[in-house]
């Protein structure tokens, strides 16, 4: 499968992105890219692969260890106070931050 500049321009249309000539042929050429680097990998034998929900490391890197790192928070500091956050905002309902609808479909 190839993607076709014609994608590039669905997609980019759905984003709403305006891309340049330039970004789209850069675009294409990636996309093209990631999707040739899928189709080799699956071409790879994972039949002696077993199924991983999730990769869990050891601190010798083995990859075997069945329990994870403890949740620490480090650098823990006191956000933005909300009405500081609020003061400067264009338009607000005092709890949250007011914008104008941009997707209208």
């Amino acid at each position: 499968m190839k993607v076709t500049e014609k994608d590039v321009d669905y997609v980019a249309a759905l984003a709403q992105l305006q891309l340049t000539q330039e970004e789209r042929q850069r675009m294409l050429r990636d996309l093209n890219s990631i999707l040739e680097y899928v189709d080799r990998l699956n071409q790879l034998d994972t039949s002696n692969v077993p199924p991983m929900a999730q990769v869990r490391a050891t601190q010798d890197g083995s990859g075997s260890a069945d329990t994870m790192r403890d949740d620490v928070l480090s650098g823990l500091r006191p956000s933005l106070p909300h009405e500081e956050a609020l003061a400067n905002a264009p338009d607000t309902d005092g709890t949250f931050f007011i914008v104008p609808k941009v997707i209208e479909r």
